[in-house]
């Protein structure tokens, strides 16, 4: 889960940073989400999703 919403971010050329800016989640909480040492509530997903003009499931669809 935590490449896929790095990935997404990156393709967006958005920074952990700009993309906290954008959605109104703190940086630290996608830092961590993106290392894999907390799991984001449907909330703060969902408004990152709007951001990155994705689906939740693109974010926890696991890789492979």
């Amino acid at each position: 889960m935590a490449n896929q919403l790095r990935e997404l971010r990156k393709k967006k050329h958005l920074t952990q940073f700009g993309l906290s800016q954008r959605s109104g989640v703190g940086r630290t909480v996608i830092a961590r989400f993106e290392t894999g040492r907390t799991v984001m509530s449907t909330k703060n997903l969902a408004k990152i999703c709007e951001v990155l003009e994705c689906r939740m499931e693109d974010i926890l669809k696991e890789a492979g």
